[in-house]
């Protein structure tokens, strides 16, 4: 299927859109109108664009249906504050309840089941149940259009974060497991980031890696390993060789086993190495892989 979004209507627009840019972070928002009024609504537009200054925004979008604006972004036109609260499992049902489009001046923490604490420098209050609190300045709202579906970039400086005692391990180093975190998806669906589904990709240092471009071609177009176990072996940043220390049973045993066979043996050895690779042992597939040569 290929769309070209100048034929689409604004509703298939977003349908489209709001599913394959996923999973999106959910801004957990708390606003105050000029006469005092708060409102707490979430917004799956959002995300952190800078840390020096700490920026981050979030979009509150002009309603399709009607082309209305939403409270919470009068209140930050009226007054340029926000704390915005980051959203765990535990509290997804309530967050999705905050969401209905309560009358103005309806106080959404109270529809909600959420607890107000006052926050340090800005007048909207914090979310207590949020284990992750940010006090904001906004610093600029920029429309991108005036048309329902339209969203309007609210920039904010983060001034200060309140983050809960139970998301640091013990060397004070937030573990990511531990925060819980939910994002926003297409339709009804979020995801949830849990030991589950978490998993680590070792990132590129200052030393570029070889590429896959500079595997050999066997390895390359190989029909057992797959991009993602092609990236690990380009990202080394020397072209390994043979260590004559390394030593693996299984691997003396395709290399007796199928010495007979080359094009066997290459199979095998790329079906371990991928094993190995899927285990994040990329030294030890590499070993692996040399002994084909």
């Amino acid at each position: 299927m290929i769309l070209h979004l100048k034929d689409l209507s604004t509703q298939e627009k977003q349908y489209y859109l709001q599913h394959v840019v996923a999973p999106r972070p959910i801004c957990f928002a708390s606003t105050i109108s000029k006469e005092g009024k708060v409102n707490l609504s979430p917004f799956s537009f959002f995300n952190l664009f800078s840390s020096n200054p700490p920026i981050v925004i979030f979009s509150p979008s002009r309603r399709v249906r009607d082309n209305t604006t939403k409270h919470t972004l009068q209140n930050v036109q009226e007054v340029p504050e926000v704390v915005i609260s980051m959203v765990s499992y535990d509290m997804v049902h309530q967050v999705s309840l905050a969401s209905c489009e309560y009358p103005e001046g309806v106080n959404e923490f109270n529809k909600a089941g959420f607890t107000e604490v006052p926050a340090s420098l800005v007048r909207p209050p914090m979310v207590k149940e949020s284990k992750v609190n940010m006090e904001c300045k906004v610093l600029e709202v920029k429309p991108l259009g005036t048309a329902g579906g339209a969203g309007n970039l609210v920039i904010c400086e983060v001034l200060m974060m309140h983050i809960d005692d139970s998301l640091f391990n013990e060397e004070k180093k937030l573990d990511q497991r531990r925060i819980s975190l939910v994002a926003r998806l297409g339709g009804d669906w979020y995801s949830w980031v849990d030991d589950r589904n978490l998993f680590r990709v070792e990132k590129p240092n200052t030393q570029l890696g070889i590429g896959v471009d500079a595997l050999p071609a066997g390895i390359r177009n190989s029909s057992i390993l797959t991009g993602n176990n092609l990236g690990q072996l380009g990202n080394v940043n020397v072209y390994p060789v043979i260590d004559p220390v390394f030593e693996d049973t299984h691997l003396k045993h395709i290399v007796q086993y199928y010495s007979i066979n080359p094009a066997d043996m290459e199979k095998e050895l790329h079906r371990y190495a991928k094993k190995l690779l899927d285990k994040g042992e990329v030294q030890a597939a590499w070993q692996v892989l040399l002994a084909a040569d």
